[in-house]
């Protein structure tokens, strides 16, 4: 297999307004990620990710773009980024922007010209439409946040098009003119020096049928994603952005694929289409229904799903395209609250470490929201007041005001699934506001933080960061890690999971218990004192049980 930089690389996700404040004003900022640089480089992290940072009204923190070449004040300006990036490049590091070009802030000015009238030369940067013969939106598709996803513009008479927020005009791709202005943008942070794009929906800027009549019954939510994403011409746009952009840079891409398959990454990020490097994709944080089923009042997941997900992932892919590995990230809540037990503070820390040796010991790329090094866990709301997340807050008051769900109910969902969970500030002493920031925190903190804390996990050999930075460095230092071939074992365990790497003549093999109770396990013929390369408890078992949450890797060879 060939080998890459980013294959080999473990990526730390940043959300700058969540991680660390230099100034005193709530909110994190650039200057505050460049203080934790010593800290990011020491737990192992190759590629920093950071979500957006650019001038935005902050609809949907950040994902809507008012100017793609400036920095948002909140954060900074452009010399605090130019010194962030060159104090990242110094230590080794790398940086990876994020790219929001489904879609822009309404405030951006080409979308105040365009909504201007209908002979503006932006016109036909976004997608406007008629109103069906009706008189209402030309079709009933639903925004991703709720609601409609059409917006009525009284001075023009047409509607235009918002997959989310009415803030969040969607750009016209089939505009020439529009492709050559995100490449150019593009190629201005390429030449600062940026080392490559998390692409955010990029699966959905080809629209297909858009102008085609109803497509589904009405609903809360319009099924966006078989109209929108993986569309007639989104491989074709890509082929495109790579051939005039990407391919001039040794970069890292990544893009965010909605209702993406094995199948079709092997066309995003096939080794030898021309698009891509990696997808993320959702298949894996939809077992209990986190994505299509979200808001619903119950959630639930088998192991055995899990392993049916990755597995799939890790074999198709194998050798034509490259895997993401994560549990989490910006839009999910805590893994361990979700796929492990955060019940106790022993089961916490087993079952954080256990998490992070079953995927991150897997072919692909480990993706690591800020947070999850330390076991950080959900905290607890009480009432959608204390909720800043548009996408909750609007679910919310669909479901009680539209189908009497009751409070109650709402807020266990809530508790569960919002991704408001991961947008609480990073959890760094056990000081005032957890030394996030002195001044007033711009989202409540959760009030674990002087148990949970990066400061009381760096002196603790045991914890769960020290953990996380082991099990980087035995991955960065093996080629079986990093290129081998996967094989599930124990297939139809609800309690094991466990699987072999092998390249050549050496194979690991990875087990996990994933519940919190002793599970029935005896290791296969030949493995017996085989080299131990990581484990939670210190000792792999023994016996004929594995202890709860117990997670080890063995190696051997020949």
């Amino acid at each position: 297999m060939r080998r890459a930089w980013w294959k080999e690389a473990a990526v730390y996700q940043i959300y700058p307004r969540s991680f660390c404040d230099s100034n005193g004003d709530g909110i994190g900022d650039l200057n505050g990620i460049l203080q934790k640089l010593d800290y990011l480089q020491e737990l192992g992290a190759d590629v920093l990710w950071l979500n957006p940072v650019y001038d935005s009204p902050n609809v949907d923190n950040g994902y809507d773009i008012r100017n793609y070449r400036a920095i948002l004040s909140e954060f900074g300006t452009m010399e605090d980024f130019d010194r962030l990036l060159s104090e990242v490049h110094r230590r080794g590091m790398r940086l990876v922007m994020d790219l929001v070009v489904n879609h822009t802030s309404d405030q951006h000015p080409w979308f105040i010209s365009s909504r201007s009238g209908r002979n503006s030369p932006y016109r036909d940067y976004y997608i406007w439409k008629d109103p069906s013969p009706g008189g209402g939106p030309p079709n009933n598709w639903g925004g991703c946040f709720g609601g409609p996803a059409w917006s009525y513009d009284a001075g023009s008479g047409q509607y235009y098009l918002h997959l989310f927020t009415p803030e969040q005009p969607d750009l016209n791709w089939e505009n020439p003119a529009v492709r050559e202005e995100v490449y150019d943008m593009m190629d201005f942070w390429f030449q600062k020096g940026i080392d490559g794009f998390r692409m955010d929906v990029i699966s959905m800027i080809s629209k297909g049928g858009y102008a085609d009549g109803p497509l589904r019954p009405d609903g809360l939510y319009g099924d966006y994603t078989g109209q929108c994403a993986n569309g007639p011409r989104v491989h074709e746009f890509l082929k495109e952005m790579n051939r005039r952009v990407l391919s001039r840079y040794d970069c890292m891409t990544v893009g965010e694929n909605s209702a993406v398959t094995p199948e079709l990454a092997c066309r995003y990020a096939g080794f030898d289409e021309g698009e891509l490097n990696m997808v993320f994709h959702f298949e894996l944080v939809d077992v209990d229904g986190g994505e299509t089923r979200r808001w619903e009042r119950e959630h639930s997941w088998k192991l055995t799903d899990i392993k049916r997900v990755l597995t799939r992932w890790q074999t198709i892919l194998d050798g034509r395209a490259w895997n993401t590995l994560f549990w989490g990230n910006h839009d999910q809540p805590r893994p361990v609250s979700r796929f492990g037990d955060d019940s106790t503070e022993e089961n916490r820390v087993r079952s954080a470490k256990m998490l992070a040796l079953c995927l991150y010991l897997m072919q692909g790329t480990p993706y690591i929201y800020q947070g999850e090094e330390l076991g950080m866990t959900n905290t607890r709301f009480t009432g959608i007041a204390e909720i800043n997340d548009v996408q909750t807050r609007n679910a919310y008051w669909e479901r009680t005001e539209r189908l009497g769900v009751s409070h109650e109910d709402m807020m266990r969902v809530v508790n569960y699934i919002s991704r408001e969970h991961a947008r609480t500030p990073m959890q760094w002493t056990d000081g005032a506001n957890a030394g996030f920031t002195v001044g007033k925190p711009w989202i409540a903190l959760n009030p674990n933080y002087p148990k949970i804390n990066a400061q009381r996990q760096l002196g603790d050999p045991d914890s769960v960061y020290h953990f996380y930075r082991k099990l980087l460095s035995v991955r960065k230092k093996s080629d079986t890690l990093l290129y081998g071939h996967y094989q599930l074992l124990l297939p139809d365990s609800e309690e094991v999971y466990t699987y072999t790497r092998t390249l050549g003549g050496e194979q690991i093999l990875v087990v996990c218990n994933f519940t919190g109770k002793e599970a029935a396990y005896s290791l296969p013929g030949g493995w017996a004192g085989a080299e131990l390369l990581l484990s939670n408890y210190g000792n792999p078992c023994s016996g004929t049980a594995l202890r709860p949450f117990e997670a080890f890797a063995l190696r051997h060879s020949g």
